[in-house]
């Protein structure tokens, strides 16, 4: 009996690109087997994005050769590549909010008949695939602009599954997603893989790689650093391949000694979000937010900064007790950094510079006047500190990868030299090294190594080693309340998660 071998998904041998004088991919080979799940990982920048982004038809390769099902494979353009059955979900969410769930699923792919959009039959693929996902009670007819994060995530991979693909290229594509979802999404990787169907996986969760993909790829500086099967890999070998050295120290503990109480929330509550929250938070410690996703967490960070309606309830910074609103939340010392960089973080049409000094303009000039010189000097020190990749600090947010846009982000809130620091979800999108850097700049702003006082961090993450890692104490939400805050020492990933789904910390 003779062996039927099949060709791979696809292949790309010795890919390139430039842009001007950077250097994005430099012979990059890459195969990826029918049923395989690969994983892609590296540091922002290193060219994992604009690899798939030519794989999927949205950017050209100035060298080298791809081949798909054993053909040559030459996209004119990403309807084409989806066309031919390449389906990528990209890092930054890509839909049409001013349509409907079943109409952004089936974009671009729409099903007719003699010119005539079939919508019946839209509708019922699209409620399909969000079967599928495990999300059947997401309306096929709600506009995706008023969804969450997540649920928007999961719109995203519904239109990969709904129009059929060989290959699906994820791109970050757990980090907006709560525990429920990300079993759901490994879940459903399985079952692709069973359809002989190819998977890209991009994450900088090294877990997440150990426990989705089949084998892995390192690209460093746009060239294969290394790669192999991921059951004979470890975490700290992928990390070292990654970063060129060995990382000493994920998440630096620098003696802390919490001092007065410098904010503290009395029974606030908003329109359905946060219910009767109560805590209390002192110079010089991290406290920690977790909970699954729906919870409240993000709904709490913004109703404590006044991004949110407060029904009821006060907020208290230092002596002060007010209804929360940003601008008296601003003067009162307290910086707020979203979990939406893209939306409502950055202006990603302004300049890096403009964005690093948006929140405290008077920094830089007199009398209601801006001094360019002094904005560009601001936002040079704090793109060394922060390590961000850009050209120049003129350039346009939009230019940078989400890994950057994070840091300047987070350089905006830190260059406002806030004692009240709200980081809603501060690592989402950053990779192993920009961690690292924040984690250690976090540590340093709650020790005050950096300051002549140390600063208060209310962090939610979705990433229950980071809040174990990094914060002093914890509290959970569950269903809108908000649990007693307890040290991290006497908590686990297994508790946190027990009492975010059973509600045993409300």
């Amino acid at each position: 009996m003779v062996e039927v071998t099949m060709p791979p998904c696809f292949e790309m041998r010795g890919l390139s690109k430039r842009f001007g004088a950077t250097a994005a991919l430099d012979g990059v080979d890459l195969c990826v087997a029918p049923g395989e799940a690969h994983a892609l990982v590296g540091e922002n920048g290193a060219g994992k994005s604009t690899l798939m982004k030519i794989l999927a038809g949205a950017e050209r390769a100035d060298a080298g050769e791809m081949r798909l099902a054993g053909r040559a494979y030459r996209p004119s353009d990403p309807l084409d590549a989806r066309r031919r059955g390449i389906a990528m979900i990209y890092q930054e969410l890509s839909l049409a909010d001013h349509l409907t769930v079943e109409e952004n699923i089936s974009l671009g792919l729409e099903p007719s008949r003699g010119g005539v959009v079939r919508f019946r039959f839209a509708r019922e693929r699209a409620r399909a695939a969000l079967a599928q996902l495990g999300h059947g009670d997401l309306p096929a007819g709600a506009r995706t602009g008023g969804l969450s994060v997540a649920e928007r995530q999961v719109v995203e991979i519904a239109r990969a599954v709904a129009t059929g693909c060989r290959v699906l290229v994820l791109d970050e594509p757990t980090s907006s997603l709560g525990q429920a979802d990300v079993v759901r999404l490994f879940a459903l990787i399985g079952r692709l893989k069973k359809q002989d169907v190819g998977v890209v996986y991009i994450s900088h969760f090294i877990e997440e790689v150990k426990r989705v993909g089949d084998r892995y790829t390192v690209l460093r500086d746009g060239a294969v650093a290394g790669g192999g099967r991921t059951e004979e890999a470890t975490v700290d070998g992928i990390v070292s391949l990654m970063i060129g050295r060995r990382l000493e120290r994920l998440y630096p503990r620098t003696r802390r000694a919490p001092g007065e109480e410098v904010l503290r929330l009395e029974n606030l509550s908003g329109v359905e979000r946060p219910t009767g929250a109560c805590l209390a938070l002192r110079r010089g410690e991290v406290l920690g937010i977790a909970g699954l996703i729906g919870a409240g967490r993000t709904e709490l960070l913004r109703a404590v900064f006044g991004l949110d309606a407060v029904k009821s309830g006060r907020v208290a910074v230092g002596a002060a007790a007010f209804r929360p609103s940003p601008p008296d939340m601003l003067k009162a010392g307290a910086g707020f950094l979203s979990e939406d960089r893209k939306g409502e973080g950055l202006a990603v049409g302004m300049s890096v510079a403009e964005n690093m000094v948006l929140s405290r303009p008077g920094g830089v000039g007199r009398f209601g006047f801006v001094a360019p010189r002094r904005v560009r000097a601001a936002a040079g020190a704090w793109s060394a500190r922060l390590g961000i990749r850009c050209r120049d600090t003129s350039d346009a947010c939009a230019a940078l990868s989400g890994g950057n846009q994070q840091k300047v982000a987070m350089a905006r809130l830190l260059y406002q030299d806030a004692d009240v620091l709200l980081l809603d979800e501060p690592t989402r999108g950053i990779d192993v090294a920009s961690k690292a850097q924040i984690y250690g700049l976090i540590d340093r702003l709650a020790c005050g190594a950096d300051r002549a006082r140390a600063c208060a961090v209310l962090m939610v993450s979705s990433y229950l080693p980071e809040l174990l890692g990094m914060c002093d104490r914890i509290a959970v939400m569950c269903r809108g309340r908000l649990g007693e805050a307890r040290p991290a020492a006497e908590w686990d990933e297994q508790s946190l998660l027990r009492a975010a789904a059973a509600g045993e910390a409300a």
